[in-house]
């Protein structure tokens, strides 16, 4: 078997791979660390920001910064919301808010700071002094909290981060569908999410069975009930998201989860697809949606559909992705490794795949890249001189 066939192989254990990681609705950063596997979605539920207000002020300072984000008008809230540190425009850090509105942004595991918990006031100061922090929500524009030398020292609480809604947004993370819902179907929908929030989860598909009984033109249910169905029912899943779009047409939630759906089943077809409508309404996109149209693209360059100079487009969309998920939460640069391997562009497949090395966990996914590796150099060298 010659190296290029080898490497179509380690190509499709990777998407493999990757496809799985992205499926995974557990795998969330908690407070800009290290991912952790938790409940899906469930950023915080056990009140990080309440333990932290209840701690000393000193315990806190420096290795933890704590605020809150607010959305007038008291939206239905259910997803977390990504609060950004952003240092010289870029993506530096991603945390998340959790329902009830606080987030925590922690120093340890910051990308190429240290790495002992210890120095967390150390790295906070070093890495986020002078940053803006700042809420990113589709459809909305978030205030501002620039970080000061006094939040790392003695301040850890930053404030609220309010968030308006856009006129005449194009795309938008929360229905405005919701607005006009009866008064029943919320309070249905609202104990859904209250059994979520305490693992009740026997009963959190039958509130949002009753919250889209109540009122069929509910599109944030049908999108909680298409979540709560995904895992073991995905067809039934992607009839809920169709649900909720053809309800509101410019919610672009739903999108995300029928591309992972997609990528799932191997749909590339419908990926790029669901994908194009999300990037028409919203081009700034997400990590989840550009990393899940890249692996489309590949994956139909793999299948003779697409010509090679679609690569390019794949190799945006994983940059793309890779610069809003600074912390590597999906696999976007192994992604990127890949693409840039389909293009003969060795050198830089290297340069990514080794970087992927340095922050991978050891174990399969190490393993797995340490092959990649091979099989790229083993490319290179056969290379016509």
């Amino acid at each position: 078997m010659n190296a290029s066939t080898h490497f179509k192989i380690l190509i499709t254990q990777s998407l493999l791979y990757a496809t799985l990681v992205f499926a995974q609705p557990g795998t969330i950063p908690a407070g800009g660390g290290a991912s952790t596997t938790i409940r899906p979605d469930s950023i915080q539920n056990g009140n990080v920001y309440g333990f932290y207000m209840g701690s000393d002020a000193q315990a806190i300072a420096g290795g933890n910064l704590l605020g809150k984000i607010f959305i007038p008008g008291n939206p239905l809230m259910w997803d977390p919301v990504p609060v950004q540190v952003l240092c010289s425009g870029k993506v530096a850090l991603t945390t998340y808010a959790a329902p009830d509105g606080g987030f925590r942004i922690s120093g340890v595991n910051v990308n190429g700071a240290l790495s002992v918990e210890g120095d967390a006031k150390r790295q906070m100061e070093t890495h986020f002094e002078g940053c803006i922090v700042a809420a990113s929500l589709t459809g909305y524009t978030s205030d501002n909290i620039t970080l000061t030398n006094r939040n790392f020292r003695d301040a850890p609480e930053i404030g609220t981060l309010t968030l308006h809604r856009t006129e005449n947004a194009n795309a938008t993370a929360l229905s405005s569908s919701s607005e006009n819902t009866a008064p029943k179907a919320i309070k249905a929908f609202e104990k859904a999410r209250a059994d979520w929030q305490t693992q009740n989860l026997d009963h959190v598909k039958d509130n949002l069975h009753l919250a889209v009984s109540i009122d069929p033109t509910f599109a944030e249910a049908w999108y909680q009930l298409g979540k709560q169905e995904q895992l073991n029912n995905p067809d039934l899943a992607r009839e809920d998201y169709n649900k909720a779009l053809a309800i509101d047409p410019h919610f672009v939630r739903p999108y995300a989860q029928l591309m992972t759906i997609d990528s799932q089943q191997g749909n590339w077809k419908n990926a790029l697809a669901d994908g194009g409508h999300a990037l028409t309404l919203d081009p700034h996109g997400s990590a989840v949606i550009w990393y899940a149209y890249a692996e489309g693209i590949l994956k139909a360059y793999a299948a003779g559909a697409l010509p090679a100079a679609k690569l390019q487009l794949a190799q945006t969309s994983a940059n793309n992705a890779l610069t809003l998920d600074p912390q590597h939460d999906l696999p976007a640069e192994q992604l990127l490794a890949l693409i840039l391997t389909q293009e003969k562009k060795y050198d830089l497949a290297l340069d990514h795949l080794s970087k992927c090395l340095a922050y991978s966990l050891k174990g399969s996914g190490a393993d797995q890249i340490k092959q990649q590796i091979s099989q790229v150099e083993q490319l290179k060298a056969a290379q016509p001189k």
